[in-house]
């Protein structure tokens, strides 16, 4: 049995102008000690599927219009919000990308991670703040007892970030979402962030969604991959074969627009258009609009992702094409 387990998961918002699509049938799995990378465009669905996992979706707008998401075997959509709420940080947590937004200012750091013990461990306030220095050492915070007192804003990005996966990590859960947690660091703070995440992932045998748009930040930690566009997966494989051979025109793209060392003083490939209105998806391939393989089935028929190989599927009409064009 998977540790999480999306089944066609639906999620739309309904506003004055019409019914956004946000989610459109997501299927995906992860296991206990194994990182999946979800990857797309900003609108894509990857942090709409993410709030809906750990149900933290704003209802409304927000709806789950269909689906189940399994958790150790237990359907989170049936459960009832006070069981739901212990799910929350104790066997499932989530990272956000904005640390100084997602912490509370007026509270120390300190606080904000012993509360976590309090609340679902019925310890004291003495005894949270000791294990928040123990955290914020865990997590290679220098001079944890001496700053366990300060506030959000007297940190770096980088250390707020890491004080983030302190309290992802407090209650040791089975599963962890992090939602871009290197937006707005530099490149090297990023790589001290993910492989900080990977050796906690690694030490504790937790099950990881990363959501990002960079590959470059999932080459080196995924175990697999999901490209979502306009609130599909269009490709799923393991990571080695994605960066190998795309099997989907829209993953070709932006594996395409890499910079890359040898490519020095070349204009950037960038994929034409933009992203469709969610309230006004294109019939067929949502991507058929910007896709420079797009046929005429490709504007009538939505593609099922379909089986390319015993590990990867593909929704595209033509992926044998796209993966012939990707192995030149």
């Amino acid at each position: 049995m998977p540790l999480l387990e999306v089944r066609d998961l639906h999620v739309e918002f309904r506003t004055r102008e019409g019914v956004a699509k946000a989610v459109n049938g997501v299927n995906y799995t992860v296991d206990e000690g194994e990182t999946l990378a979800v990857l797309g465009e900003s609108g894509s669905g990857k942090s709409v599927t993410a709030q809906a996992i750990m149900g933290i979706l704003d209802v409304p707008p927000g709806k789950i219009a269909g689906g189940e998401i399994l958790f150790k075997g237990r359907d989170l959509l049936k459960l009832k919000e006070e069981e739901r709420r212990k799910v929350r940080g104790a066997e499932m947590a989530m990272i956000f990308q904005d640390a100084l937004s997602s912490l509370n200012p007026v509270l120390s750091v300190g606080e904000q991670i012993g509360e976590l013990f309090v609340v679902h461990k019925g310890m004291s306030r003495k005894d949270g703040k000791a294990k928040a220095v123990e955290l914020m050492d865990r997590v290679r915070i220098p001079a944890a007892k001496e700053r366990v007192g300060q506030y959000p804003h007297q940190f770096s990005g980088g250390m707020r970030q890491r004080i983030m996966i302190a309290m992802a990590l407090a209650l040791e859960p089975n599963l962890i979402i992090a939602d871009e947690p290197t937006t707005a660091l530099d490149v090297t703070v990023q790589a001290q962030v993910m492989d900080l995440l990977a050796e906690l992932q690694r030490e504790l045998n937790m099950g990881l969604i990363l959501i990002t748009h960079d590959l470059g930040v999932v080459a080196d930690v995924a175990d697999k991959i999901a490209v979502m566009y306009a609130g599909r997966i269009v490709e799923q494989a393991p990571v080695h074969e994605i960066y190998k051979a795309p099997a989907h025109p829209y993953t070709k793209g932006l594996l395409e627009s890499i910079p890359r060392l040898d490519q020095k003083g070349q204009e950037l490939f960038a994929i034409k258009g933009l992203p469709p209105n969610l309230m006004n998806i294109p019939p067929g391939c949502a991507f058929n609009p910007r896709c420079p393989m797009a046929q005429d089935v490709c504007r009538t028929d939505v593609p099922p992702l379909a089986e390319v190989s015993p590990t990867r599927r593909s929704a595209c009409h033509f992926w044998k094409e796209t993966l012939d064009a990707s192995t030149r």
